[in-house]
């Protein structure tokens, strides 16, 4: 009890620290206060809703109610057209004691045009002295609608129709650029925005005026009014510039009160958010409204400012997520230390406040529905991602601060008056080298047990000369083994092993299954048959391992890789009674597989899918970590990649099949701890399947950046989590874990880890086309191979290098581009490079695979070896 009040204590504690943190980052800015009445804004009354391209406009109820937002906070405010009713504002302003620039706007529709001049010239004529100023066009010369000599008619002819001070609007370098269009206006109408020429937001506003300055020095006799500066509150950076709430604050207040200062006349824009915008200047467009869309004001300009104003909201929501997170992984186990439960607690936090803050970030954003749904994806990938990376946290934590239980398992010496059950070891064979298979039957036949049979099961193996010999060496080493040869057999080795429990002998009790090329300690049975007189006891399973580690260094990659997961991840299963059955090495009760229904034929793991049937029948299993007999690895980056690929596809097999049984019920056939260490077993190849997704996903859109960078958008946070945060992680557990269960030298780690990166797009293949796909044929893995040559190699990981490559060029094109030379570029190229990091790794060890062995393999010492090792058991 006081353990648990400890526990709760502490991880309320890390919460506390967490919504701490929430509190940190969202600390209130203290900036200059600006107190006085803004001099003017530029002014556009359409809604979220509306677009420049839809018949919809807002209506005269809709801009007076605008103006009388801005009634007693500004003096002013700047149009850009007036038509489709926008002609009515300098009337309507006026009524609200607001002046008025009344723009036109000109692009190169020329029949617009006239219908937007004629009008500016009736509105210029009113009887009202709020009209302060006429603007014909806006950018016009920027964006390359006319020439300076057409935009100049139209200067002259609305000059000639009206008494007011007639301008255009244009950014400063136009105007330094065009000293005839500064001849025929009554005054320079600039536009200064850093934002849009990349200038850090600390720096904006000295650039504002120095540019400011430039043209005054330019044009001495002439008036300057800024009719556009401010900053954008979000969307996409540009290049040195970063578009934030903070940031919008921060220059407006600067400004402002420098403006009023140096007696500058200006109009921010803008008044009000125009999501529309997006589509012409991309997502920054959208935020540069000093109130949002929905016609609130983003922060006051007399005191604080609050990036996130509701961060209390979504601090709690992460809070409660992470607790609910807690409450779900963690009071189940009672076995794991106090350490382990903080150390979860804390990632637990962090990955839920990952979670809220790129939702968080999305719901201050103006979403089109096509948005939606991307960020939903997003979303839904983060909290994927989140999941694995808790499921990997707790392994951390078990293994690490785990107290040791009653499952813990040893070699058995039995009691002399133990009765040996008959035990019918099993032999399936496909086209395997027949000097191979004789050190295995050789080996057999020193194993030390009174009880025993040995069924060699040929499988459609064509070629004579490779089973014949076979048959020899069963005939000659006696009575216990018998040959069979099975041509034309369905089912494969599944169908094989099936027609070997046929051929049993009746009183056989215990199913014994091995690989081809294992040979077997002659202790093996002894040790392990005695389990069974637990009558629960439905399969025994001892580690497979190999004698070849020392032949090359990609062996001793692959060795150290297997190693993991017997060393890791076998023996915390077997503390929950939930290992995975593999199809050498193991012990079947021949009663129990009768009981569930034999091999099955349809999966190309029937071994795996056979242990979970055992399960669901309700018998338990026995997993003892010592080697007990060894075989041989994979010869070839081809074989590895075939091998771990019909793994992953068979365990995608045997969920279909076996989905229901994980699901809630009132009478479940799994233990809680079983179904979450089958699910735990298999996310981690999903998150290979995930990274597979999330890389093609960063293709497509470095592709759309590339195409169109002003529109485009960097998701890159959302891309944090599941990309940067579970490589790293994965990375980190994998060292974590080895140093912590496996015997092995650090080297010898980051070489499993090199190896099992290798094989990300193999499992992830294997994850997506064992989902979506059925039937595909048992995949033999080969042994004793030729190395393939570089060629042949680099044609086995076509699909990983046509990756490196789009990812490479993708890297090397965005470090190239100008307007993402920021920080957020900077995360994109960060994202990317990770991304590419297991596509290294396939390159590196399929080079490392064909490099010359360190030595010849010599099967013949390998086994006296084995025989000695035996002896020398015996002796002590």
């Amino acid at each position: 009890m006081k353990t648990k009040i400890v526990t709760v204590i502490a991880l309320a504690l890390i919460v506390f620290i967490n919504f701490s943190i929430w509190s940190y980052v969202n600390n209130p800015l203290q900036l200059q206060p600006w107190t006085k009445t803004t001099m003017g804004v530029t002014f556009d009354p359409m809604r979220k809703q509306d677009t420049q391209k839809s018949d919809t406009f807002p209506s005269e109820a809709d801009i007076d109610h605008d103006l009388g937002l801005l009634e007693n906070k500004v003096h002013a405010v700047r149009t850009y057209s007036v038509l489709k009713g926008l002609d009515k504002i300098p009337e309507l302003a006026a009524k609200h004691n607001l002046n008025t620039t009344v723009g036109a706007w000109i692009d190169s529709n020329l029949e617009k045009n006239r219908q937007e001049i004629e009008t500016l010239i009736n509105v210029s004529r009113q009887n009202n002295p709020n009209i302060v100023r006429v603007m014909v066009g806006n950018e016009v010369l920027l964006r390359g609608d006319m020439t300076a000599e057409q935009l100049i008619e139209y200067i002259r002819e609305v000059k000639r129709n009206t008494w007011r001070p007639v301008s255009t609007s244009e950014t400063w370098d136009i105007w330094i650029k065009h000293p005839e269009l500064v001849a025929e206006v009554d005054f320079i109408a600039v536009h200064i925005l850093p934002y849009w020429e990349g200038i850090a937001a600390e720096d904006a506003v000295d650039y504002v005026f120095d540019r400011y300055h430039d043209v005054q020095k330019a044009y001495p006799n002439k008036p300057i009014v800024i009719t556009e500066v401010g900053w954008p509150s979000d969307g996409q950076p540009f290049k040195h510039a970063t578009a934030s709430v903070s940031n919008q604050a921060k220059f407006l207040r600067e400004f402002l009160n420098r403006a009023d200062a140096e007696k500058v006349t200006y109009y921010i824009v803008e008044a009000f958010d125009q999501p529309w915008k997006m589509s012409l200047e991309g997502s920054a467009g959208a935020y540069w409204g000093i109130f949002n869309a929905d016609r609130q004001p983003k922060y006051p300009m007399d005191s604080d400012v609050i990036a996130m104003p509701n961060w209390e909201h979504w601090a709690t929501g992460a809070a409660v997520f992470s607790v609910v997170l807690m409450g779900l992984f963690l009071f189940t186990r009672s076995s794991m230390k106090l350490p382990g439960l903080l150390f979860f607690g804390l990632i637990a936090n962090l990955a839920a406040s990952t979670i809220f803050w790129s939702v968080s970030i999305g719901a201050q954003q103006y979403q089109t529905n096509l948005s939606m749904v991307f960020w939903g994806i997003l979303i839904l990938m983060q909290v994927m991602a989140a999941v694995i990376l808790l499921i990997e946290t707790l392994e951390i934590a078990e293994v690490i601060w785990h107290r040791k239980t009653a499952r813990t398992f040893q070699p058995l010496k039995p009691s002399p008056e133990f009765k040996y059950p008959k035990v019918s070891l099993h032999l399936p064979i496909h086209n395997e080298p027949p000097d191979m298979v004789r050190m295995t039957l050789e080996a057999l036949d020193r194993v030390d047990y009174p009880n025993l049979e040995v069924l060699v099961m040929d499988n459609n193996t064509k070629d004579p000369a490779v089973w014949e010999p076979v048959k020899v060496d069963c005939e000659r080493l006696g009575p216990k083994f018998r040959f069979f040869h099975l041509d034309n057999w369905p089912g494969f080795k599944a169908g094989a092993i099936n027609h070997a429990l046929e051929q049993t002998a009746p009183d056989a009790e215990i199913i014994a299954v091995i690989d081809s090329d294992y040979i077997l300690s002659p202790d093996w049975l002894n040790a392990m048959v005695p389990y069974f007189d637990n009558e629960n006891v439905g399969f025994i399973q001892s580690p497979q391992d190999y004698r070849d580690r020392d032949q090359s260094a990609f062996k001793s990659f692959c060795y150290w890789e297997y190693a993991g997961f017997f060393n890791i991840g076998m023996v915390q299963r077997n503390e929950y009674n939930a290992i995975i059955q593999h199809g050498t090495m193991t012990m079947i009760r021949k009663s129990a597989l009768l009981e569930v229904g034999k091999w099955s034929e349809w999966c190309i793991c029937e071994d795996s899918e056979l242990g979970l049937r055992l399960y669901e029948a309700g018998y338990d299993s026995v997993y003892v970590k010592d080697s007990f007999g060894k075989g041989v690895m994979p010869d070839t980056m081809s074989g590895y990649m075939t091998q771990r690929y019909r793994w992953v596809y068979g365990a995608m097999q045997i969920i279909k099949a076996h989905w229901r049984s994980f699901l809630p019920s009132k009478n479940p056939v799994l233990t809680p701890a079983q179904k979450y260490y089958f699910i735990a077993g298999w996310l981690p190849w999903f998150s290979d399947a995930l990274a597979l997704l999330f890389t093609i996903t960063s293709l497509i859109l470095t592709a759309v950046i590339l195409y169109d960078p002003i529109h485009s958008e960097l998701p890159a946070n959302a891309f944090l989590l599941p990309t940067v945060g579970i490589f790293s992680f994965k990375i980190i557990r994998g060292l974590w874990l080895y140093q912590a269960r496996v015997p092995c030298s650090i080297w010898q780690s980051l070489g499993a880890s090199l190896s099992g990166l290798a094989l990300t797009h193999t499992v992830a293949k294997g994850t997506v086309q064992g989902l979506f796909t059925s039937g595909k044929p048992f995949m033999r893995t080969p042994k004793f191979e030729q190395h393939s040559a570089l060629f042949v190699g680099l044609v086995t990981i076509r699909q990983e290098l046509l990756l490196l490559i789009l990812l490479s060029t993708a890297i090397g094109m965005m470090a190239s581009l100008e307007h993402f030379d920021n920080f957020s570029g900077k995360l994109w190229i960060a994202i990317l490079s990770v991304q590419a990091v297991p596509y290294v790794a396939a390159l590196l060890t399929l080079l490392i695979s064909i490099a010359p062995d360190y030595k010849s393999y010599n099967p013949e010492l390998v086994v006296e070896e084995t025989a000695a090792n035996s002896k020398s058991k015996k002796k002590k």
